[in-house]
């Protein structure tokens, strides 16, 4: 048990992020408790003359109004306890008064655990955003990157892993509309099976086979009203994704681009990815309607290239599988193909990840996104930790490394980034791609950069504004039968979003 006794002090979410960076699995509590193996206390301070505190390398001197007092105590399991008080700076600019607390907090958790943090004080889920905001603004690569180790502490790994993506990002968006361009995300929450690690929004397609052509028709009226409120405005990307959109039946997947094409001018469109996913649900005639309505960008995803971990997980298919579908997918033309990997699934060590990566070097895949495990609360890893208690994990920090040297040799740069709670190593998500096949909408929602409209079961409409930094969202609800039954209630949520006077 953590306590974390904040007067005063507006950084609650931050700090207890920073903690489960370091102590990942502990239960939080806002209250003192004499049964807490840690106590972290702030309370605002006036300024102490005899006490030097930092001076934010981002805030002019004459910015500190006043100080944190700030203690932290260890509690031994022999009733002994140390404490180290230490203080931060208090600011004119809430970012600066964050920043300056968070590194305060950080020095004294890597002195106690003897350890740093790949990240360093960066706990949200897009540090790139940080980077990329810099260079639009003309800031150089070399100082972009002093800035992000000044102020947030990263290792020189991560900093230059964060500032090269930025500009890859930063070269990949030129040419979007950004203030009216707008993308579009279809969602298809079925799957073949769920994954031992999945707590995504997907339902087993074989318990809905009945009420599929029900749901495609609730979306197909959807797209149809989403369509109108857009009409003017260029529509530049279109992902659909899941769940596995092929756990659906080829004739449905038809319906649904037929849709898109009869509803949506596509004359803007410069992206059109369906996120085939699973071996298991491909078929030469799913890929053969994808291909009819001018699909440019397909990911077929093994995970992994270990059969055995495949079967531990849940995953319905063969490594062969997965050759066959990727082979047939490139003897159809798909010449834009995703495969994601994920790094530190259980019992995998880095000579089963070399070998995976071997593996998908020979297939020479356009775009390849690399994961790091994260365990939500809702998988079963989590749920049925009984189930697993023999399962081992390896150090996910050398695998992650090891496949960012794969992708470099196969000549692949990084063009996107994200973070998520709970991932092994406290590390993060990497899409590495040939040049000039970045997944545009990947990099426009992680970016959050452009207006993306969510169409179907457990998707999310975000309205961007831009220029005023903010924005508006609106969510459907994930269960595909509740979908269908309260489809005119989102409708009616999504109209006085997208077009309140229509």
């Amino acid at each position: 048990m953590i306590a974390l006794l904040l007067d005063g002090v507006p950084f609650e979410q931050d700090v207890r992020e920073l903690f489960m960076a370091f102590y990942p699995g502990e239960r939080y509590t806002h209250e003192p408790d004499e049964n807490a193996m840690i106590v972290f206390s702030a309370v605002p301070a006036e300024t102490d003359p005899e006490e030097k505190t930092e001076i934010a390398p981002e805030a002019p001197e004459d910015a500190v109004r006043g100080a944190y007092s700030l203690s932290l105590t260890i509690r031994g399991g022999d009733g002994t306890e140390r404490t180290r008080s230490f203080r931060s700076a208090r600011y004119t600019e809430r970012l600066w008064e964050k920043n300056a607390l968070k590194r305060a907090l950080y020095l004294a958790l890597c002195e106690e655990n003897g350890r740093t943090l790949p990240w360093g004080t960066l706990t949200g889920i897009r540090p790139t955003k940080l980077a990329l905001t810099e260079l639009e603004e003309g800031i150089s690569a070399d100082e972009v990157s002093r800035h992000l180790r000044e102020r947030y502490f990263l290792s020189e790994e991560k900093n230059s892993l964060c500032v090269r993506t930025a500009a890859c990002e930063y070269e990949a968006l030129k040419g979007l509309d950004l203030e009216r361009g707008w993308s579009l995300y279809i969602g298809i929450p079925f799957c073949p099976t769920t994954c031992l690690y999945c707590s995504f929004t997907s339902y087993p397609v074989g318990k809905w086979k009945k009420e599929t052509d029900r749901y495609v028709d609730a979306l197909c009226t959807e797209l149809a009203r989403v369509a109108e409120w857009m009409r003017g405005r260029p529509l530049e990307t279109i992902y659909m994704g899941g769940g596995t959109p092929t756990s659906l039946e080829s004739h449905q997947l038809d319906r649904i681009l037929t849709a898109v094409e009869q509803f949506f001018d596509l004359s803007d469109l410069r992206e059109l990815t369906v996120e085939s996913g699973r071996p298991d649900s491909i078929t030469e005639e799913k890929l053969l309607a994808l291909k009819k309505h001018r699909v440019s960008r397909i990911s077929i995803n093994p995970q992994t290239m270990k059969q055995e971990t495949l079967d531990l997980i849940g995953r319905r298919h063969t490594v062969d599988q997965f050759r066959e579908c990727f082979a047939l997918a490139r003897r159809l033309g798909f010449d834009n193909i995703n495969t994601d990997l994920i790094v530190g699934l259980p019992n995998e060590t880095a000579d089963d990840v070399r070998r995976t990566m071997e593996e998908i070097r020979i297939l020479a895949p356009d775009d390849v996104t690399i994961h790091s495990l994260a365990l939500k609360r809702a998988a079963r890893l989590n749920t049925k930790k009984e189930d697993y208690a023999d399962v081992t994990y390896g150090n996910a920090s050398d695998m992650i490394a090891l496949t960012g040297k794969c992708c470099e040799e196969m000549g692949l740069h990084p063009y996107y980034l994200y973070r998520q709670k709970n991932m092994a190593g406290n590390l993060e998500n990497v899409g590495w791609c040939r040049p000039g096949h970045e997944g545009l909408y990947n990099i426009l929602i992680m970016e959050e950069k452009q207006t993306i409209v969510g169409c179907g079961a457990g998707t999310t409409t975000r309205v961007v504004y831009p220029g005023e930094n903010r924005y508006e969202r609106a969510e459907n609800v994930k269960d595909p039968g509740l979908y269908i039954e309260r489809l005119s209630e989102m409708l009616a949520r999504k109209q006085e979003l997208l077009a309140p006077e229509a």
